[in-house]
């Protein structure tokens, strides 16, 4: 029968609460950034209302908006650089974070916006051609993911103190 010593447990509980800890920080960047994207695509659909601009160009703006907001913050709060560990994982979070913002959009454009007729028009289609629209979606998730890295990594890099 093994006994557990008194160090090896205080170490595990140590780990234990060191991530709990760096987890918990993070969601508040992940909140910093999704205030971010909400704010820079609010003010680029208000630029959309005059001047055509492409879906995909507003969206990849309001990620690098969203990026620099998060990684300013984590560095004026910390006084460090992201980790490559912490910088995937607020990758992921915040990604997440954006697809579980545009479920609830489109949810409630299909219950208040659309009435029968394009709530049918909409099923046919998809119904018609499932392949593009999976296509497309898996895409875009793919897109956000590539734009939202490569923001936080270039952000991290230029707004790094160590390296000023």
């Amino acid at each position: 029968m093994a006994r557990i010593t008194p160090n090896s447990s205080k170490a595990n509980q140590q780990a234990t609460l060191t991530t709990t800890k760096s987890t918990a920080k993070l969601t508040l960047y992940i909140g910093f950034f999704t205030l971010g994207f909400i704010i820079a695509s609010i003010i680029f659909m208000l630029i959309q209302s005059n001047v055509a601009l492409n879906a995909q160009l507003v969206t990849g703006l309001s990620i690098v908006v969203g990026a620099y907001i998060a990684v300013y913050k984590f560095i004026n709060h910390q006084q460090r650089a992201l980790t490559k560990k912490e910088t995937n994982r607020l990758t992921m979070g915040s990604t997440a974070v954006l697809w579980l913002l545009t479920a609830v959009y489109f949810l409630g454009l299909w219950l208040f916006l659309f009435d029968t007729a394009n709530r049918a028009v909409m099923i046919e289609m998809t119904r018609q051609q499932p392949l593009p629209l999976l296509f497309a979606l898996a895409m875009m998730i793919i897109f956000t993911l590539l734009i939202n890295r490569f923001s936080l990594g270039v952000f991290n890099r230029l707004l790094d103190p160590r390296r000023k």
